[in-house]
């Protein structure tokens, strides 16, 4: 079968963050897990996406699933928007896709200008105290805390500042007893006029990914967090990782819209 892998969050090859995307050909059903995690493992992308058309006439198009080279997990922003361009730029589907996902059922469509909007749950914020270690764990003491649900399951933590978070060289054993999947570390763009409003780094180590260079799903846990404290729902996010990646915001209550561009930079067959 096809497989490609796909830049996401970026509209130039080796930048923003790759997935692999599998479309599963009129499939019914996904293949066994353990085939898939095989997959992901092979793939050795933050994620790799697999997907299956679904029957007309019902609540979704196509259902979808992510893993790490790891496990299995409930969200995932960029290998969403990689799959959603893969079926756009094959012309395996037009106009707005619906995903049946973990997560409910997440909508991308496509934008005027090539981008494509990603219509997300909004992560519910929870102000929590440091756990024990933490501070030594991450390298730097933050400022706040926060629990983000069971979708996403990370720690927010905000820190002292933009520099901060771009000098971060985190434990990253130690970080990865502290969440469920890891820690957001974001701060305020330091000098707006960049063309940004805050940055973040990911630190994913307990489900196999060090650090991810941009991550989709953390956005609907800062699209709030910076939406309430700068006052516009509207709000551009830049992913402070080597690769490096812009998520534009939108916050509409328990809905947030995250929208990127993405680009095939590999397109081949999977022989296994």
């Amino acid at each position: 079968m096809r497989i490609r892998i796909v830049d996401a969050f970026t509209d130039r090859p080796f930048a923003g963050n790759p997935a692999g995307v599998l479309l599963l050909d009129g499939a019914d059903a996904f293949p066994d897990d353990a085939w898939l995690q095989n997959v992901a493992l092979e793939v050795n992308h933050a994620e790799t996406a697999f997907a299956h058309p679904l029957p007309e006439g019902g609540e979704a198009d196509w259902a979808l699933r992510w893993f790490t080279p790891a496990t299995e997990v409930a969200m995932c922003g960029h290998a969403t928007l990689a799959t959603a361009h893969v079926l756009h730029t094959t012309g395996a589907h037009h106009g707005p896709v619906r995903f049946a996902t973990r997560s409910g059922v997440l909508i991308a469509t496509p934008a005027g200008d090539g981008s494509l909007a990603l219509d997300f749950p909004t992560a519910p914020l929870t102000p929590v105290d440091l756990p024990d270690g933490l501070v030594e764990a991450l390298g730097t003491e933050p400022r706040t805390a926060f629990d983000t649900g069971p979708n996403i399951g990370d720690l927010l933590l905000e820190v002292a500042d933009e520099k901060t978070v771009h000098g971060l060289a985190p434990d990253l054993r130690a970080l990865a007893a502290h969440s469920e999947r890891g820690i957001i570390a974001t701060a305020r763009a330091e000098d707006p006029r960049r063309g940004y409003d805050y940055v973040s780094r990911c630190f994913f180590p307990r489900v196999g990914i060090d650090e991810d260079p941009v991550t989709g799903s953390a956005h609907t846990a800062l699209a709030p967090y910076w939406s309430e404290r700068l006052g516009r729902p509207d709000l551009t996010g830049l992913q402070a990782s080597p690769r490096s990646g812009r998520v534009r915001t939108r916050l509409r209550g328990d809905r947030t819209l995250l929208s990127g561009r993405a680009v095939t930079v590999i397109d081949g067959e999977l022989l296994a």
